[in-house]
């Protein structure tokens, strides 16, 4: 494995049942990097998180997560990293601050430091006047930063962040993203899962796509735009315009057939990523007496990647958050929140070691229960 990574997976397996989850993934990421995990639902992304997080044991394959074996050393990397995931993991009863202190301490703070701590986060997480409010009063973007914000108590250099801002309106979502640059540009090594590939495209330095429980495909995001081709030409006819001429005329630009949608008006074409094209096709059509009503060239995006390599689109919802409250199975296959299979830490109010209710720390010893987290 890479001594420059800080992230890496070789070969992972995991069947549940009869499902295969993962068949041989691999995986690297660079310290202070951030790294999408693209697929389509039940690809094996959210089962790829939960072993890298220590919520279950990998059949076969090996990772390594800030130089701690995953499965032989899970307390040593539950202490190094953080994890928001899917599904908002707050206590609704507990305050903004109590949820933080309460984080802090299942970290192994002490009282004063975890009440520090929290403060400190409330204020970069722009929630100070909201520290004092009960969580299920916030708002969805909110709750979102306030997840985020506990994630960070411990102040881990390794971040998972399984769809963190799903549901978010697009200026919580810009919010959000300005937070995790800002982490990376202290050092914090990020793994992202999203089906926003747009949020890909901004955030990720490099993206891994993967299907049918193996990377299918790695780069950054410009290097796999570039790799399915060039740019399309888009072209919206006006009435009475003859396909036949307008594909004759755009015969000089083009790198394959066009083809008509919309009863002939929309017509599209692969083309060269060429300077001054769209003036040239336009000049072109106005010698053949087409007039259009509007052209595009269009860059191929991380939609267009997604396509090509899965056949999917990426609309069709999300897998199971990794580790997230409220049960049920993962799209591929996996348990969705509660309990870790193997004993694995899980949120504040899973199941400890000798059976009772409450928080969980990090080390998997019995947390402070709601009460003493009384700041």
């Amino acid at each position: 494995m890479g001594s420059s990574s800080i992230i890496e997976a070789e070969g992972l397996v995991k069947h549940y049942g009869a499902v295969r989850a993962l068949a041989g993934l691999d995986l690297s990421v660079a310290k202070g990097s951030i790294l999408a995990l693209l697929g389509p639902n039940g690809a094996g992304k959210t089962t790829a998180v939960r072993i890298l997080t220590t919520r279950t044991v990998q059949d076969s394959g090996r990772a390594r997560v800030a130089g701690f074996d995953v499965h032989t050393q899970p307390a040593q990397v539950r202490r190094r990293i953080g994890v928001t995931a899917q599904d908002v993991t707050l206590d609704g009863l507990l305050t903004g601050r109590q949820n933080l202190v309460m984080a802090g301490q299942l970290s192994g703070l002490s009282r004063r430091e975890a009440a520090r701590r929290a403060n400190e986060l409330l204020e970069r997480f722009d929630l100070s006047e909201a520290g004092g409010r009960v969580a299920k009063g916030y708002s969805g973007g909110m709750r979102r930063r306030l997840d985020l914000a506990t994630s960070l108590v411990a102040s881990p250099p390794v971040l998972f962040l399984d769809e963190p801002t799903t549901g978010l309106d697009p200026t919580s979502r810009a919010g959000v993203w300005d937070i995790i640059r800002d982490l990376t540009s202290q050092g914090v090594t990020v793994l992202l899962t999203t089906q926003y590939l747009d949020e890909a495209d901004q955030l990720a330095e490099r993206v891994v796509v993967v299907d049918h429980g193996r990377s299918i495909a790695e780069g950054t995001p410009a290097e796999l735009k570039r790799s399915v081709g060039g740019a399309r030409l888009e072209l919206t006819l006006s009435a009475g315009a003859s396909f036949d001429v307008v594909s004759a005329a755009l015969a000089p630009f083009v790198e394959g057939p066009p083809r008509a949608s919309e009863g002939g008006r929309r017509v599209t074409a692969p083309v060269p990523n060429r300077g001054g094209l769209a003036t040239l096709v336009v000049r072109a059509l106005d010698v053949a007496g087409v007039s259009v009503d509007d052209v595009e060239l269009r860059q191929p995006s991380l939609d267009d990647v997604f396509f090509v390599l899965t056949g999917k689109t990426a609309e069709g919802g999300e897998e199971g958050g990794a580790g997230g409250a409220g049960g049920g199975d993962s799209e591929d296959g996996g348990p969705r929140g509660g309990d870790s299979e193997d004993g694995g830490a899980g949120d504040a109010g899973t199941r400890r070691q000798d059976g009772s209710r409450g928080p969980v720390s990090a080390s998997g010893e019995p947390g402070p229960s709601l009460q003493e987290v009384s700041i």
